[in-house]
């Protein structure tokens, strides 16, 4: 109990923070809320400080970094949406990226002693001030003895308390969410927290993102879309992280914009097909695909840096995600309502003429168009209400896909205000989808099969063994597996009949079992 009133207090913390920045409703956009949301902005700007600045979203900004992390997080996945929000609070927000406070010198240097247990200087040559500061963790750049130049991350002081006090928060806002505003459930706030949850957590290991950035390192060198950091595995640990370091711009820099330095289209384009490959192809993919964890070189090579948080897909869901944007760019509405059909997201109390027919109407407004001529937050509130009338839930296991597909969207349409997504997308999904429904793809579908039956072929002896069990103890007359439990002729001729079927049974599964993997 005395948990959840502290969890409580921080939620209230929450929302006066938010009012005493105007960032609750900022006055900018009452005009364009609900009356009570409007009423509420109104009584909040009463206790609003003064002298603050004239962008709402940087007002926002500020707010989120006094609240903590797991606030940051959330504004730098809305600072990618520039399609979507205000540009000037996009802008405001983009302080987010990587201007973050950056803890001292001296709580770096403690860090490292404690986990090296020496001085930075017996492994060092060089060790600078902080280069970047993000919301759970800063870099520094440096020099090993042996004169290699390295990136050192090192995870804020006490971050694992503050990064769960701030979750906390978030599950009892989704909690109360989900009570207060029933149409929300569909929506899953709860289940979304729970996912992020796990993700963030994650994020606080160093050791895992070092595995992570290992684990990518494979389809990057395998696509040549982009690259990844060489790992220090020795000079690791839970809190520090070593990496190569890498000398170039990064996105979220506003140089990255001017066309005389950066071509933005081919860079919009490699960001886009990296994800897509790596989701699609691999089944794993950077899941913080923000532009302050992308570097571009002098030869204008992609760099991807910061993998705290991986996503996974399942083969299932690799093909389920392909097939919806290969039914979009073929404009097979149809094959895209079957999908979710097959998949069981959407109940079959609904018809599937119906659902493609909802898909067409949001589909066709945006095939071919640019960035600059779709409205994708009238198009997203269309999917939402189509996806409600027909009773779809929200899927846990690919939210995370789904919200590092719209960050990664919101960073090509920066760069490039004319982006096709479905241009772009389609020789990696029609790639994915050669290999999917291909011979190859019917080949590891086989293969699957053959070791379910594998796995079920193992455990046939002892299921055997209970079934022979069962059939002589039901054949006995010892126990009644009949539904109703209605009075039926217990002859021995009968009971023999059974037995014989049970055993019958038995002996077409494990036949057939043989067969299959024969």
């Amino acid at each position: 109990m005395s948990t959840q009133l502290y969890t409580f207090i921080r939620m209230i913390r929450t929302g006066w923070i938010l009012a005493r920045h105007d960032a609750l409703v900022p006055s900018e956009y009452a005009s364009s809320v609900p009356i009570l949301a409007r009423i509420l902005g109104l009584i909040s700007r009463i206790f609003t400080l003064r002298n603050l600045s004239i962008n709402p979203g940087e007002r926002l900004a500020l707010a989120l970094e006094k609240l903590g992390p797991a606030y940051i997080k959330f504004g730098q996945i809305l600072s990618t949406r520039g399609d979507m929000l205000d540009p000037v609070f996009v802008e405001g927000l983009s302080r987010l990226k990587d201007k973050v406070p950056p803890f001292s010198m001296k709580a770096a240097e403690d860090i490292i002693f404690k986990e090296w247990g020496v001085k930075w200087q017996d492994k060092l040559s060089h060790f600078s001030q902080p280069i970047a500061a993000a919301s759970i963790a800063q870099v520094h750049k440096a020099t090993l003895l042996s004169g290699e130049v390295v990136a050192i991350k090192i995870l804020r002081p006490n971050i694992h308390k503050r990064m769960r006090n701030d979750m906390d928060v978030l599950h009892m806002v989704a909690g109360m969410a989900e009570s207060l505003i029933p149409s929300s459930r569909r929506l899953g706030p709860k289940k979304f927290v729970e996912t992020a949850d796990r993700a963030v957590m994650l994020e606080l290991d160093l050791r895992l993102e070092a595995s992570a950035a290992s684990e990518l390192s494979e389809p990057s060198k395998e696509t040549g879309l982009f690259n990844v950091p060489k790992i220090y595995w020795n000079h690791g640990s839970k809190n520090i992280l070593v990496t190569e370091w890498i000398e170039g711009t990064a996105v979220s820099d506003k140089k990255i914009l001017e066309k005389d330095r950066f071509n933005q289209k081919e860079i919009a384009k490699k960001v886009m097909q990296s994800f897509l490959a790596c989701s699609f192809d691999y089944g794993v993919f950077h899941a913080d695909m923000h532009e302050g964890n992308m570097i571009i070189d002098s030869d204008e090579q992609l760099w991807l840096v910061d993998f705290g948080i991986l996503g996974r897909l399942a083969p299932a869901e690799q093909r389920f995600h392909a097939e919806i944007l290969y039914g979009f760019l073929m404009r097979d509405y149809t094959r895209i309502a079957e999908v979710h059909f097959e998949a069981g997201y959407v109940p079959k109390n609904h018809s599937i003429e119906d659902f493609a027919s909802a898909l067409r109407s949001v589909g066709e407004p945006i095939f071919g168009q640019t960035a600059e001529n779709v409205a994708m937050t009238k198009v997203l509130l269309q999917l939402f209400e189509i996806t409600e009338i027909f009773d779809m839930q929200m899927q846990p296991q690919l939210i995370m896909l789904q919200k590092t597909m719209m960050q990664t969207e919101g960073v090509c349409r920066r760069l490039d205000p004319e982006f096709d997504m479905w241009e772009i997308s389609r020789p990696i999904v029609e790639k994915s989808m050669q290999r999917e429904l291909g011979p190859q793809g019917h080949i590891n579908d086989l293969l699957r099969g053959l070791n379910k039956a594998r796995r079920t072929l193992e455990i046939l002896p002892d299921a055997t063994k209970d079934i022979a069990a069962l059939a002589k103890a039901w054949s006995k007359g010892e126990i009644d597996l009949t539904k109703n439990k209605m009075n039926i002729d217990k002859s021995p001729s009968y009971h023999s009949w059974k037995t014989m079927a049970i055993l019958s049974s038995t002996i077409v599964v494990v036949m057939s079992g043989i067969w299959l993997v024969g």
